[in-house]
């Protein structure tokens, strides 16, 4: 074993949240200590198969000329997938660590703003979407606020999310959906949304149908909108309030989307409404902030800050490798995603560690040594 190599392994074993090790026996990672006998053992073997992109047999040939275990291609799929509950759980305990981490704050102290996205997944040889990530970022700190996976089928909506009193949830056309918004509603939030136009119908007060066509074409450009709405919860008579905020495209703006939408309808087989191409010259948000917390221009730039989700989905995608899942079976779809997590919330651990730079680079403390053993430790340095 390469003595470099180990240390680095160490270093990164500082990062893991405290009672990992005993995890791996609880949630039956360990149930069998054949061939692996250790939880670091475990872990460093699937990380070696996870970051690295290498082959199961790749990996287990790997493992062997570093002396770490002797074990066969079809038994290291067997452990990734009895491993699926513990790689979740680590993901869920470095979130939370992550999280606690002290950032930047934004002077937006009245709430926590979430942006959140999804991203298609495919297994080998597919032609289409298998699996789905849905993803949270908090905007004050960019760091993963909270993630889940699904089936395709579970479409892209504020109703997987758990919402919290004060939180401000930004999302592109396809959460503009009555029952998602009624969903952050009602957990005490505020939803920033991109206005779908024939997916969202809008009321005036009075319960006529808002046209907001009507509105939008009085904008010039560098012009901003901002107009009262209601919209009916599902199942309800009762209109809830909220703002649309709008702004008009530049000519080569507009012209792009609309290109955008004739290809997009094309490739679909589907005849664009000349509202739809109309709609294409503006910018529309539709919000629950009331303008005494958000002026207009506030909450367009707020929506435009909200775009740096898409960076995040491409390092998951090119860096860690999460678009193409090189399995077939569900248990080992997820255990594998889970995994990839891991990698992408230890990545981001290191980063932060390195933005509060100190000079040897890790965290002194091991997080999983409990308060006894680092006592003791402590009276024998002294």
């Amino acid at each position: 074993m390469n003595p470099q190599a180990q240390d680095d392994w160490e270093i990164v074993l500082r990062f893991l949240p405290a009672g990992w090790e005993e995890k791996a026996l609880e949630l039956g990672a360990l149930s069998r200590r054949r061939k692996i006998d250790s939880a670091k053992t475990l872990l460093r073997v699937l990380m070696i198969h996870l970051a690295s992109g290498m082959s199961l047999r790749t990996t287990s040939a790997y493992a062997h000329e570093a002396n770490l275990c002797s074990i066969n291609d079809a038994a290291l799929l067997h452990r990734l997938k009895v491993s699926e509950h513990w790689l979740h759980w680590m993901c869920v305990e470095i979130l939370k660590g992550m999280n606690s981490h002290p950032g930047v704050e934004e002077p937006r102290s009245r709430f926590q703003v979430r942006v959140v996205d999804g991203a298609p997944i495919s297994e080998p040889g597919s032609t289409g979407s298998d699996w789905r990530l849905h993803y949270c970022l908090r905007l004050d700190n960019l760091r993963c606020d909270c993630f889940r996976i699904t089936n395709p089928n579970a479409g892209e909506d504020f109703q997987r999310f758990d919402i919290s009193p004060g939180d401000l949830v930004i999302g592109e056309r396809r959460y503009c959906k009555r029952r998602g918004i009624t969903h952050v509603i009602n957990g005490g939030g505020h939803v920033l949304v991109r206005f779908h136009s024939s997916n969202f119908p809008l009321f005036h007060k009075s319960g006529k149908p808002f046209l907001p066509l009507d509105h939008l074409r009085r904008l010039k450009v560098v012009d901003c909108g901002d107009w009262d709405v209601y919209f009916r919860a599902p199942g309800g008579k009762e209109l809830q309030k909220g703002r649309l905020c709008a702004i008009k495209k530049t000519q080569e703006a507009a012209e792009l989307a609309r290109k955008r939408l004739r290809a997009k309808a094309s490739k679909r087989q589907r005849r664009l409404l000349p509202e739809t191409l109309e709609h294409a010259e503006y910018v529309c948000v539709f919000t629950t902030v009331n303008r005494h917390s958000m002026k207009t221009r506030d909450i367009l730039e707020l929506y435009r800050e909200g775009w740096q989700i898409q960076p995040t989905f491409k390092r998951l995608k090119n860096i860690i490798g999460i678009g193409h899942i090189p399995k077939h079976n569900e248990e080992s779809c997820i255990a594998w995603f889970y995994g990839k997590m891991v990698v992408a919330m230890l990545v981001e651990k290191l980063y932060l560690e390195a933005k509060s730079f100190s000079p040897w680079g890790y965290p002194i403390e091991c997080p999983h040594r409990d308060s006894a053993q680092l006592q003791q430790s402590g009276r024998q340095f002294l």
